[in-house]
């Protein structure tokens, strides 16, 4: 049974950015740092079976959706409503095509190989399933990633031992699989896997979150998985409900938090499901004494592996906002008039968003409001900032009908008294490969 080794995790004294080099030199950069990373890494990592975790393509999804139906009968009623079935069938025979591939890789060198789509690693299966594997190879694009991640948690796996994860991009050209090895080695499969199991490679530790309800009963909601809109029940398997202390419990007016199952790659969102109704939430950072209130379109916290996805969508600027505001700015000339000056709006713009991103392994995780109401009393205090780096987050919900929601895969009722505190914990880090 997973039981966090602090009930009350206290800040280390210092800036976020000492934190951040504590961190760093922990780092997985180069193959010695594996070692002090991670609690707890692989000993002496030898490849010999690998599980390999494809993708659900389109086509797949058709055929689950119609069980009944023939080949023909399915191509038939596709047709009928619209789809291109000749490009349908092209995806579809191209990622299977490549999966072969790399199925063939890992034979080649030796490995035993284990297949699994998406919907059957889903399945409680798995479990057994990763204690098996050494070595989870998702293969598709990053929401398969996303999903083998999820499952490659000692909170899921019920395992003091990391299993590390590497994945390939099975469509380069229609997916950008952020996650994955790069590209160049969709085309040469055979050469990654024999890196890997010569050992020519970099540990890599991306940085989780962990999710903490706080309430009275030690009691959490039951998960629906957004994949297949099914409700699963395996938080209530994987945790037990804890006392906080009392200076927490008088904080946050609780009595035991319960550390949900799932750990989050990418971000947490919490929001209202309707987009157009506003959600209405209360922060606290860092464990200060100062609740900030925010009326918006749903918060966004994000790790430094998720920076690259929704965190930078959330953020970005474009060149015509950059256009916007330089017309505005006050320059003033001896001889009157305000000339435009020279610049390249897009080479801003690019630089902008490039700078939101921040390293996998960082510590902090980055929170961003959006579309914050700023008028009237709102936001609370008025200086509250949309976006910010911090080492934890408290957030009670205000909401109607909203959901606490982990790398859009698992969602959580979210509602008016829910509380919820999200932090970053060393030993959570999800063990990858680079093959940089």
């Amino acid at each position: 049974m997973f039981k966090p080794t602090t009930l009350t995790h206290k800040l280390a004294k210092g800036s976020l950015f000492s934190d951040y080099r504590a961190w760093r030199k922990f780092s997985n950069h180069n193959k010695d740092a594996g070692e002090g990373m991670a609690k707890y890494p692989p000993p002496q990592f030898k490849l010999q079976r690998a599980l390999i975790i494809t993708k659900f393509s389109r086509y797949e999804f058709e055929q689950m959706r119609y069980p009944k139906l023939s080949r023909e009968e399915l191509e038939k009623r596709l047709r009928d409503r619209g789809t291109d079935y000749e490009m349908l069938m092209y995806l579809h025979n191209l990622h299977k095509d490549f999966e072969r591939n790399v199925v063939h890789s890992f034979l080649d060198v030796g490995c035993e190989v284990k297949v699994a789509n998406r919907v059957e690693f889903r399945s409680s299966l798995s479990k057994e399933i990763m204690k098996w594997a050494d070595l989870i190879v998702p293969v598709g694009g990053d929401g398969t990633f996303l999903l083998a991640a999820g499952r490659a948690s000692p909170l899921f796996a019920q395992s003091q031992q990391k299993t590390p994860i590497v994945g390939f991009n099975s469509d380069p050209q229609r997916s950008e699989g952020r996650l994955m090895l790069p590209k160049y080695y969709t085309e040469n499969t055979a050469d990654a896997v024999a890196r890997i199991k010569s050992g020519d490679f970099q540990w890599m530790y991306r940085t989780r979150i962990r999710t903490s309800i706080l309430g009275n009963n030690g009691k959490i909601p039951e998960s629906t998985d957004l994949y297949r809109h099914t409700v699963t029940k395996m938080e209530q398997e994987k945790t037990e409900p804890e006392y906080l202390s009392k200076s927490w419990a008088l904080r946050y007016k609780a009595k035991m938090k319960r550390v949900l199952p799932y750990l989050a790659l990418n971000e947490v969102f919490i929001g209202e499901q309707l987009s157009a109704r506003v959600s209405h939430l209360q922060l606290v950072i860092n464990h200060q004494d100062i609740d900030n209130k925010t009326k918006c379109s749903g918060l966004c916290v994000s790790t430094g592996t998720g920076s690259t996805s929704w965190h930078t969508s959330i953020n970005r600027i474009t060149t015509q906002q950059v256009e916007d505001l330089v017309r505005i700015l006050p320059i003033d000339e001896p001889g009157g008039g305000r000339p435009m000056p020279a610049f390249d709006a897009d080479a801003i713009a690019t630089q902008y968003n490039q700078n939101l991103r921040f390293a996998p392994d960082d510590p902090r995780l980055c929170y961003s409001i959006r579309e914050q109401i700023c008028v009237g009393v709102w936001p609370s205090p008025k200086d509250f900032k949309a976006r910010r780096f911090v080492n934890s987050l408290f957030v009670k919900s205000r909401c109607i009908d909203a959901n606490l929601v982990i790398d859009g895969s698992i969602s959580y009722p979210f509602n008016d008294g829910a509380k919820a505190l999200l932090e970053v914990h060393p030993e959570d880090a999800l063990l990858t490969i680079s093959l940089d």
